[in-house]
């Protein structure tokens, strides 16, 4: 981990190293090295970076906010920030260059799309979820289990379908050109009051709970309808609220607890996989078309080329790093805070399936759902998606999905 590898650099020098080389040279300097870095080894790698990436002179110089991600948490929950930076760079001799901005010094969780949309920033990284109130198009990922696994979410991401029933609309409403997403599926997590007690086993036992939602107008018709009693809280204010006992729990998934340092009030983690927790990377759309047709290409390889790094990255973060299985590895950041995970049953799954999603309760989804057909030129979203989200075996790994480059790609 990134952090362990900075010990024995202090937070001052860090700083010191930021300001001289800037944050974006300095991290992909950090991330390239291997062992223990002492400040002479890490100001030379970074002196390095800052002149390779800064030998010829940039045509366009992309802003990048990226809410609250940074070097340590960016090795936690794998959303790929770094790694598209450092190869859009690379793959465009300098011709882009990308300036990092994490830790919500520019934008947060909740405005980093206004703020692309502004153009304040050029590039960001958020949920999806968090981001919908800014882009409402977005919550046509939401609808409450379309997807049946992390693997039918990134088989979908690949699709060329996606482009028909994500992409182009969010580019077209929104000014948003989608890149790439982690995938994980959205369960509740709950604060220290369940910690002594079993785990849970059916969402029936949290019926009358009150737990946080996000920015999603469709989360909240799922979690209403299984009685979760959804309470709109920022992301930033959310630990607070599980530390007080504000609130029971909050929706959300398992790296986003553990990266925002959320596990040691987390005391178990209901795996529910009820809507999607996509921590998805876009660009403002009017940015990216003025871009050189060459440029253009290089940004969509290198998207590529990062959401196949998240798929992969992620899944071993999961267990090795999150904790986030059963039994768990040991020094995983569950297993240090004793957040147990309750990975609850198919048949489980399937009781809450039923309390809550479209295909049993189609009428409590029709005006969100008519609004995002019309939005989409009158398709039907929900069925598209889950049809394309079927088209593989529900035991299918999310590594063995197969990539493909869904601008390219034939349905």
């Amino acid at each position: 981990m990134l952090s362990e590898k900075l010990t024995h650099v202090s937070r001052r020098d860090l700083l010191r190293l930021t300001r001289q080389y800037g944050i974006t040279s300095t991290l992909l300097a950090a991330g390239a090295l291997t062992g223990t870095v002492s400040l002479a080894r890490l100001a030379e790698a970074a002196n390095s970076t800052y002149e390779k990436r800064f030998k010829t002179e940039a045509k366009h110089t992309l802003k990048f906010g990226a809410a609250g991600f940074n070097e340590r948490n960016l090795l936690i929950e794998r959303a790929g920030c770094l790694q598209f930076a450092a190869d859009l760079e690379e793959r465009t001799d300098g011709a882009i260059r990308v300036e990092f901005i994490g830790s919500n010094q520019i934008c947060g969780q909740l405005d980093c799309v206004k703020k692309t949309q502004q153009g304040i920033v050029d590039i960001f990284a958020a949920s999806t979820q968090n981001s919908a109130g800014g882009a409402p198009y977005l919550n046509v990922l939401d609808y409450a289990y379309m997807f049946p696994s992390r693997a039918s979410q990134y088989y979908f991401l690949y699709h060329p379908g996606s482009e028909k029933v994500l992409r182009e609309p969010l580019r077209q409403r929104h000014n948003l050109h989608f890149l790439f997403s982690h995938a994980e599926l959205r369960g509740i997590q709950l604060g220290l009051k369940w910690k002594d007690k079993p785990l849970v086993k059916s969402v029936t036992e949290l019926a009358g709970t009150k737990n946080r939602v996000t920015g999603t107008q469709l989360g909240r018709i799922a979690m209403e309808k299984m009685q979760l009693n959804p309470a709109p809280i920022a992301w930033e204010e959310t630990l607070d609220g599980l530390k007080q006992g504000l609130i029971d729990g909050a929706e959300t998934w398992a790296s986003a607890v553990a990266y925002a340092n959320m596990a040691p009030v987390v005391s178990q983690v209901v795996n529910l996989e009820f809507f999607c927790g996509t921590e998805h990377t876009a660009m403002n759309a009017d940015v990216f078309d003025k871009l050189e047709g060459d440029l253009q290409d290089a940004v969509m390889e290198s998207a590529y080329l990062t959401q196949v790094h998240v798929q992969a990255a992620n899944e071993a973060a999961l267990v090795n790093t999150v904790g986030f299985s059963d039994p768990q590895l040991p020094n995983t950041i569950f297993a240090k805070t004793g957040t147990r995970v309750a990975m609850l049953s198919d048949e489980a799954k399937r009781e809450a399936e039923e309390m809550c999603s479209p295909e049993f309760h189609p009428a409590d989804w029709e005006q969100w759902r008519e609004r995002l057909n019309g939005w989409a030129g009158g398709m039907d979203t929900y069925k598209f998606i889950y049809d394309i989200a079927r088209e593989i075996p529900k035991d299918t790994l999310p590594e063995n999905v197969e990539p493909r480059r869904w601008w390219k790609s034939q349905a």
